[in-house]
C-alpha cells in the first residue's frame, strides 16, 4: 500500500479513520499489523477505524470477561472466549475486533478450531464492547449476525438482542435468563476497583450460587 503503516501513531483513546479502503487493503492492512498488536480495527462498507485502547478500557474489559467466565462456570455451561479475535466475512465486506466474545451455544460446533471462517462457521453468540470511546459498531455486528451484544459506557451496561436484522434493547440476556445483569455485572465491576479483582469475583460467584439455589 502507498500508506506506511509503520509511520501512522494511533494515541491511546484516539482512533484514526481510513475513508476508501477496498477489502483487498483491509486485508492488507491486517498482515501489516501482524497478531501482536495493541490497535483494534473495524472495516465497514469501505471505512477502516484503526483504534488503541486506553487502561480504563482493558482493565474494564478484564473484569466483565472474569465476571461471565465465572457465571458460566457456575452455571456449568460449556464455553469459548476468543477475546478480540478478529472476525471477518468476504461476502459482506465487513470485519470487526470485539473486546471480548464467547461461543456459548455454538461452542460445540467451533470446538478446537485453529480458524474461524465466518463464511460456515457461525458467529460468537456473544461480543462484549466497552465503550470510553464510542467505538461500538452494531451495524458490523448486526450484518455479521451475532445474536447477542453488550455495551458498558459511563458505568452502565446495556444488552442487545439481533432481530431482523437490528439490535433491539432487552432487559436481559437471552443467554442468562432472569439474571439482572444490567445492574449486577456494573455493581460487581465498581466493587473490583475498591476491595480488588480476587475478592469480588468470589462474592460474583457467591451471588451466583445463591440466585440458583
Amino acid at each position: 500500500m502507498l500508506l506506511e503503516l509503520n509511520r501512522l501513531t494511533v494515541p491511546p483513546g484516539d482512533r484514526l479513520l481510513l475513508h476508501g479502503t477496498t477489502w483487498k487493503e483491509f486485508e492488507q492492512i491486517l498482515g501489516e499489523l501482524g497478531e501482536q498488536r495493541a490497535v483494534r480495527v473495524a472495516y465497514h462498507q469501505g471505512i477502516l477505524e484503526l483504534m488503541t485502547p486506553l487502561p480504563e478500557h482493558e482493565a474494564a474489559k478484564e473484569i466483565i470477561s472474569d465476571l461471565v467466565k465465572a457465571l458460566l462456570e457456575e452455571l456449568d455451561i460449556e464455553f469459548w472466549s476468543l477475546g478480540s479475535t478478529t472476525f471477518k466475512n468476504t461476502a459482506l465486506t465487513a470485519g470487526i475486533e470485539p473486546d471480548q466474545c464467547f461461543y456459548i451455544q455454538n461452542e460445540a460446533i467451533v470446538r478446537g478450531k485453529a480458524r474461524i471462517d465466518l463464511s460456515v462457521d457461525p458467529p460468537p453468540d456473544l461480543a462484549i464492547e466497552i465503550d470510553v470511546t464510542s467505538r461500538t459498531h452494531p451495524e458490523i455486528y448486526a450484518s455479521l449476525g451475532v445474536p447477542e451484544l453488550w455495551r458498558f459506557e459511563e458505568g452502565a451496561l446495556q444488552i442487545y438482542m439481533l432481530g431482523e436484522g437490528t439490535y433491539q434493547a432487552v432487559p436481559e440476556s437471552s443467554l442468562f435468563p432472569k439474571l439482572p445483569l444490567c445492574e449486577v455485572v456494573p455493581q460487581y465491576l465498581a466493587k473490583s476497583k475498591q476491595q480488588g479483582r480476587n475478592r469480588t469475583l468470589r462474592e460474583f460467584r457467591d451471588w451466583v450460587r445463591g440466585r440458583i439455589l
